[in-house]
């Protein structure tokens, strides 16, 4: 095999941003002398689910929030549902929400206290009821009125997964979803995710370092380093591509420099 060079923003020649969920074009992030995210374009269809692959400093985090509306781009835009970001951002707030174990919730706060905060500033109707639903869905009626910071890393995972899913939305961004969680409730988890997905046609955006959740959740894989976009594809495809059997394997060649493809 040969060593060969990934065409940049494989997914520039994506199809028209019309009833995408996501449309990202030349979008760039530079901070101070560092380019964060470095002309990067790619469109997410509606009902889809997406990894955002890459070490630490590839640029997924800024990325991601960018699309959330969070970060102005330094060049570039974002659309959202069919919003330009950030500046039409109140209008999609209520159709998609954010997951990361990363964000805590107010500890002092019981695990009601947070959802009924968090529901009523998404304005979700019959928010008693919703409340009660996921509780049930997501086994926290156990700890439903402890506060939050008293929760193992299990169940404040499930409690933010909660929180997420409070309005319902139509895209749901997740960052390292089921960190640091055993297996048995990481699986739990994307049981869940799925469940979720499928009901409710949503799209989900997914950032992760667990290549095995990646293999399993997504659909189309987008990797990142340094900034921009090294490959972009189905898992299948980019396995084939590397001749590769894992995407961890493929992770490691992408971050080690040493990316190589099957000889045409």
């Amino acid at each position: 095999m040969a060593a060969a060079t990934i065409p940049q923003n494989a997914a520039s020649s994506a199809p028209d941003a019309s009833g995408a969920a996501i449309h990202v074009d030349r979008l760039v992030k530079v901070y101070k002398a560092t380019r964060a995210v470095d002309d990067i374009s790619f469109t997410i269809p509606r009902g889809s689910v997406t990894g955002l692959l890459g070490g630490n400093g590839a640029g997924k985090t800024t990325t991601i929030s960018m699309i959330m509306g969070l970060v102005t781009p330094t060049s570039g835009t974002v659309s959202v549902l069919g919003h330009a970001m950030p500046r039409e951002r109140s209008a999609v707030l209520g159709r998609m929400n954010f997951e990361s174990p990363y964000v805590d919730m107010p500890g002092r706060l019981t695990v009601r206290q947070n959802l009924n905060v968090f529901g009523r500033l998404y304005g979700v109707p019959n928010l008693k009821e919703q409340i009660g639903r996921l509780a049930a869905d997501l086994d926290l009626n156990e700890f439903l009125d402890r506060p939050s910071g008293k929760l193992s890393a299990g169940q404040k995972t499930r409690v933010a997964l909660a929180k997420a899913l409070i309005n319902e939305p139509e895209l749901l961004l997740l960052d390292e979803p089921t960190a640091s969680l055993d297996p048995d409730t990481a699986d739990w988890i994307r049981t869940h995710l799925e469940t979720y997905r499928k009901a409710r046609g949503a799209t989900v955006l997914l950032a992760s370092h667990n290549m095995l959740e990646v293999e399993r959740l997504c659909d189309r894989v987008i990797i990142m380093k340094r900034g921009r976009i090294e490959d972009d594809d189905s898992p299948a495809g980019i396995l084939a591509r590397y001749n590769r059997t894992t995407l961890e394997d493929v992770f490691l060649d992408v971050a080690r420099g040493r990316v190589q493809q099957v000889s045409s």
